[in-house]
């Protein structure tokens, strides 16, 4: 009997590419602006998508749409100091305001005029809906909510996130299908470093668009007052409370520490589901993803589906009463008591280190 071969690796278990994706080149970013404001996850998927480019040796692009005069032309310049080589500047009146069918059409005419191999967008309510119709359309697969990129010696993006609930992490390939289309949410990626000199290419595109073939219109643009409640995700010290708080009356503890701190507050998603906190708060996989410079974590085990969300943060303090907790294997600083009892001592004792004015300020 022949003796068993070698299981193949995944490199070489791989077909080789077929003729008709070398012409797909290039590494693409959808910049989301909506009325001259830039969303931050842009400029991350930059940063992301310029390791991509560099590894490929292709260029990094932007593409910008919107309106004549909405802010595109500044946002593709900010694009170039943040990483891009070249801005795809697409605008329209049609593309004034945000419209899933109006967008998905002027992305799938570009993407089908020049072939990027790789499109990235974020996770966001207008990239999640934007990124679903532009797959569709071009024939294309799509892996949602990434927490990790790359791509391997074939120029395959490795796009990996949570599966089964945020209890398992799966690495998914695009393998017959250009381009390769990925979402990832914010601040899962750092933010890139700014060159304020940085320039690049810019390449006008008008789509083929007419306002009586879109469905959907516009009446009246509301903005939302309650859009900037909760700045988890941009937080530089977040305090977060889980079931070992009990009830949610103690989560009053998280809030009276995250005030003294100046911080920002959270929880983990069965304190959301049981109704404590609003699911705005919610830190993890399915809620705010956080790289805050001190995260505090209180009576929270740390299942996976809380770890992806946190594991950014540059120092995270875990409080729980079961030494064999999850977090403490990847938190920072770790102290096994019962958060009820060291919540409030915490407070206190960065409540005496302010300064009169502050405690005034805090007391008003």
């Amino acid at each position: 009997m022949s003796p068993t071969p070698p299981p193949a690796t995944r490199a070489s278990a791989k077909k080789e590419l077929p003729e008709h994706f070398r012409g797909y080149k290039h590494v693409w970013v959808c910049v989301e602006q909506e009325r001259g404001d830039v969303h931050p996850v842009s400029w991350e998927l930059l940063g992301e998508g310029r390791k991509l480019a560099d590894k490929l040796g292709v260029e990094l692009g932007a593409v910008v749409l919107g309106g004549p005069g909405e802010g595109t032309k500044e946002a593709a310049a900010e694009a170039f100091r943040f990483g891009a080589d070249v801005a795809y500047l697409v605008e329209h009146p049609v593309l004034t305001d945000y419209r899933n069918e109006s967008y998905a059409k002027a992305v799938t005419q570009l993407v089908n005029a020049y072939k990027p191999e790789i499109l990235l967008l974020g996770a966001t309510n207008l990239g999640r809906d934007l990124a679903g119709s532009v797959a569709t359309t071009l024939l294309t697969g799509l892996t949602a909510d990434c927490t990790e990129l790359a791509v391997d010696a074939d120029g395959s993006l490795a796009a990996t996130r949570p599966t089964f609930g945020g209890s398992l992490l799966c690495t998914i390939y695009t393998l017959n299908y250009r381009p390769q289309m990925a979402t990832v949410r914010p601040r899962v990626m750092p933010m890139p470093e700014r060159v304020a000199d940085r320039v690049g290419r810019v390449v006008p595109f008008t789509p083929d668009l007419d306002e009586d073939s879109i469905i959907t219109k516009l009446l009246r643009f509301i903005p939302d007052r309650d859009s900037n409640k909760s700045n988890l995700a941009f937080a530089d010290v977040v305090v977060a409370g889980g079931m070992g708080l009990q009830s949610a009356e103690n989560f009053q503890l998280v809030k009276n520490l995250a005030s003294v701190l100046g911080a920002e507050y959270g929880c983990s998603r069965p304190v959301v589901q049981k109704g404590w906190l609003p699911a705005e708060r919610q830190i993890g996989q399915t809620g705010k993803t956080i790289r805050p410079k001190l995260y505090i974590a209180a009576g929270i085990s740390g299942a996976i589906q809380h770890r992806v969300g946190v594991e950014g943060a540059d120092c995270i303090v875990a409080i729980n009463t079961d030494k064999n907790a999850p977090i403490f294997d990847f938190a920072h600083i770790g102290i096994a008591t019962d958060a009820i009892r060291l919540l409030p001592a915490l407070t206190e004792a960065f409540r005496a280190r302010l300064s009169p004015h502050q405690r005034d300020r805090l007391a008003g």
